[in-house]
């Protein structure tokens, strides 16, 4: 899944050291959850298992610490903005 980021997204992204690999790993691999009219994509046990299974041991252990971002998507097909989980989201 490939989206165009917004340049609010482009530099969040990069003034919060999201890299471009994780962004895509998150909207590929990653587990989504409607919030305030838009998509969250995050990673969660499910995604990590998938994430781990693709990708192998060695890789997912050096990007373990880059799966507590989350990207939000809007309805017309942009990335909005990313950023780090800090709390659980919760879920309906």
């Amino acid at each position: 899944m490939e989206l165009a980021m917004t340049r609010h997204a482009t530099a969040r992204s990069q003034g919060r050291a999201i890299p471009p690999f994780v962004v895509s790993l998150l909207l590929d691999h990653g587990s989504d959850l409607r919030h305030d009219g838009a998509e969250v994509r995050f990673v969660d046990k499910a995604a990590r298992r998938r994430i781990r299974r693709e990708l192998g041991d060695r890789i997912h252990a050096a990007i373990e610490p880059y799966l507590d971002a989350y990207v939000v998507c809007s309805d017309d097909g942009r990335i909005i903005t990313t950023g780090w989980r800090v709390q659980r989201l919760k879920r309906p």
